[in-house]
């Protein structure tokens, strides 16, 4: 597991769970360094599957050893699919096949670059897709690894640019591989530059409480060189609790007066958004952005101080923002049938729950939301599910779906379901469990207009796209 790779002299790699979000932005990398893929996952339709065809990349669909032959490298999953267990990674080890977990082999490929490292719970996808789009739209060819299906205008979500100088990924605090190295996945990064939008308890199986998961943050901005810098929202109470004695360059955003970069002016209206930054005294003027929400607002300011730290002028900074279209499952809009439009989001954690509902409010203005909400693994759901039940106050009506398998635990999905339901409906009468995607399916059809919005980590935007294809 802890083998130095050079991917420039590796012709043939083996992809375990080569669905994941994470693996497929992998997967891109490898390919455009002329690399040849093999890979293997479940034959359940995942939201990657279409963009691992069109980079005309074919996998087996199922786990075994027999995969297993001439591949020079086996890149594994960290979690679900039996991790290290898996049949592929143990006929890897048996055979003398070098093999590294995904965080290792991303850490890995980074090494040739100047590392943009974005962590954070909430906010790492759109916050590391705006800091691609920038860089690429002001010609500074960056590579990227980053975990969704699609970037829009980039496509692909992962390409290595052999020319470029710089990589852009995301930097995630759970386990390089669970039950087998708990070390967070961001520690085989080396980043010059990092960025944190939200210190929050997430992964309640890796770290039991709030001052384990600041330890680990913490620990990664150390590793932070002299030359390098930590650009972090200053008004997430948990950040600022982390930097307090930290002994590096720091530059903060957020509409705190204690930040070094201010945002100000936010307009946030249907279909439009803008705010001004000011750095310190000097006003920079007002930017405009393509997707909704406060919470993108930051995720662009971000971005915008990455960019100003690498020297880009304000103007051609100005000019690339709008072009940034957000990310598939990142308020993504699907389609509309019956009145009814289709709208998708990967909120999974509380706070992304009512970030997401608090920009669909100002975007959609008056029109109802009804909200599908799949939870994702059964401990953050039973760690957190008095916040959860706290998290749908802006919506109309909710459903509540059997929590996402995510291979990662064994449990009652549906009896944990069901308590969510009750505790959200102490606050909220419209509320109600449905236990399969065809009921959730003939509830939508009963609805006569408004928003549909399906949210989670798992496989709940299928419901959205099957209700527009149903007859």
């Amino acid at each position: 597991m802890n083998q130095k790779i050079d991917f420039e002299k590796i012709s043939l790699v083996h992809l375990i769970g080569i669905k994941g979000i994470g693996m497929t932005a992998l997967a891109a990398c490898l390919k455009d360094l002329g690399i040849k893929i093999t890979g293997s996952d479940v034959a359940q339709e995942f939201i990657t599957d279409q963009t691992l065809k069109k980079m005309k990349l074919s996998w087996w669909e199922n786990f075994s050893s027999q995969h297993i032959k001439n591949q020079e490298l086996v890149i594994a999953t960290g979690s679900g699919h039996q991790g290290l267990n898996n049949p592929e990674a143990l006929a890897a080890k048996k055979k003398g096949i070098p093999y590294l977990t995904h965080g290792q082999a991303l850490g890995e490929l980074m090494k040739k670059k100047v590392g943009i490292s974005i962590c954070g719970v909430g906010g790492k996808t759109t916050t590391s897709a705006i800091v691609a789009t920038l860089m690429k739209e002001v010609n500074l060819k960056p590579s990227f690894a980053i975990g969704a299906a699609e970037i829009f205008p980039l496509g692909l979500p992962g390409h290595f640019e052999k020319q470029g100088k710089f990589f852009v990924a995301e930097a995630d605090e759970y386990a390089t591989a669970k039950n087998f190295d708990h070390r967070p996945r961001f520690d085989w990064q080396n980043p010059q530059i990092v960025v944190c939008t939200n210190i929050e308890h997430d992964h309640p199986d890796i770290y039991p409480n709030l001052d384990s998961t600041k330890k680990v943050f913490k620990n990664f901005f150390e590793k932070i060189p002299n030359d390098g810098v930590l650009i972090i929202n200053g008004d997430n109470e948990n950040n600022q609790k982390v930097i307090k004695n930290l002994n590096k360059k720091i530059l903060t955003y957020g509409e705190g007066d204690n930040n070094n970069y201010r945002i100000k002016e936010i307009s946030l209206s249907q279909g439009k958004t803008s705010f001004s930054l000011q750095y310190n005294e000097q006003k920079m003027g007002v930017f405009a952005l393509n997707v909704p929400g406060r919470h993108n607002i930051f995720n662009a300011a971000a971005a915008i101080i990455v960019l100003r730290h690498l020297g880009v002028d304000l103007e051609k900074i100005k000019k690339a923002l709008p072009k940034f279209a957000g990310t598939k499952r990142r308020f993504e809009f699907l389609g509309k049938r019956d009145k009814k439009e289709i709208w998708d989001d990967y909120a999974h954690h509380p706070k992304q729950i009512r970030a997401t509902l608090s920009a669909a409010k100002k975007w959609f203005g008056e029109k109802p939301i009804t909200v599908l909400f799949q939870s994702h693994t059964l401990t953050r759901t039973q760690q957190l599910i008095d916040d959860f039940a706290k998290s749908f106050d802006l919506a109309d009506q909710v459903f509540i779906l059997p929590i996402y398998d995510a291979g990662r635990e064994s449990g009652d999905t549906k009896k944990i379901a069901q308590r969510l339901t009750q505790k959200i409906k102490k606050k909220q009468k419209r509320v109600f469990f449905v236990p399969n995607e065809k009921i959730a399916i003939e509830k939508i059809k009963k609805i006569d207009q408004g928003i549909i919005l399906t949210m989670g980590a798992g496989d709940v935007w299928k419901i959205g796209l099957n209700f527009l294809k149903n007859d």
